[in-house]
């Protein structure tokens, strides 16, 4: 069972939680309760937001789920929600007093795979990737409770790593979507056509853009290590572990000499485990 949350058949936090067994579970399973059930709330929150696109049948009716959740979302900030994921965030919101413009721009970043395929360059996939994951982050930090603004920027960095490391695991999977989420002018710079891509060619081209991507993406790690005032760094611990085990796993992404597209990569349980228990652990004795 996991803790804090109570495995009723109709608790939908509770079955989407299940489902996380994943690098967000592991990196969170040792807050305390009230932040653990929060992290909670709010993953439901970004998931079910995911499926509202992903799950839909046509992209007119993804534009319709969304356009309801975010009044749904509008009610939640109201004391007014009706669904059991924005329930269940409202009771987070009274503990953690999270902006709402944080979930706006969240459900703005999924909202883009409707109508984004193609990215031409970093800059305007880094729009998308903050949307998506550094506004995460910004949420999470609310909830682990921080002393210095300077955390915000290293939520942002360390959301971007993050993502960058999901859009090179996920390269394969994404082309059987359709989507390509690696800046075309880098494609054009390493002479990798969106052809090899979507059809699932592993070429040189291909290997030395992935190459030049997770570069990129140990950057934004390294950036988010230095912005991290000394202040909140034990109250970081589920974010450092978080980002150590996606550190782990572009290692074993270029390990692999990145084969993305026909395989998926992933990082061993024991491994993330080990993780979380020496960061918890770290942080208790450094307070």
């Amino acid at each position: 069972m996991i803790p804090g949350v109570r495995f009723t058949v109709n608790n939908p936090v509770a079955r989407i939680v299940r489902r996380a067994r994943s690098n967000f579970f592991w990196a969170f399973v040792f807050l305390n309760r009230p932040r653990r059930e929060a992290i909670f709330a709010a993953y439901a929150f970004a998931r079910h937001t995911d499926d509202l696109v992903d799950e839909a049948p046509s992209p007119k009716i993804a534009d319709e789920n969304l356009l309801q959740w975010r009044r749904e979302l509008q009610a939640c900030y109201e004391g007014r929600a009706t669904h059991p994921i924005t329930i269940a965030l409202a009771q987070t919101l009274s503990r953690f007093p999270i902006p709402k413009v944080y979930f706006d721009r969240l459900i703005e970043g999924v909202e883009m795979d409707l109508s984004h395929h193609r990215y031409p360059t970093f800059e305007s996939l880094y729009a998308y990737c903050y949307r998506v994951a550094s506004v995460v982050g910004l949420i999470c930090i609310e909830i682990f409770g921080y002393k210095s603004p300077l955390t915000r920027d290293y939520a942002e960095r360390l959301g971007i790593a993050l993502q960058l490391t999901n859009i090179m695991r996920d390269v394969g999977e994404d082309a059987e979507r359709g989507r390509i989420y690696l800046p075309q002018n880098e494609l054009k710079r390493f002479g990798c056509s969106e052809n090899d891509v979507l059809g699932r060619k592993q070429t040189e081209a291909f290997s030395n853009l992935m190459r030049f991507q997770a570069q990129r993406a140990r950057r934004y790690y390294r950036g988010a290590r230095m912005a991290l005032p000394s202040t909140d760094r034990s109250s970081m611990f589920a974010a450092e572990t978080m980002g150590r085990i996606y550190f782990r796993l572009l290692d074993r992404i270029e390990g692999r000499k990145f084969r993305v597209l026909n395989e998926r990569v992933t990082v061993p349980t024991l491994f993330k485990v080990s993780v979380a228990v020496r960061h918890f652990l770290t942080s208790r004795v450094s307070r």
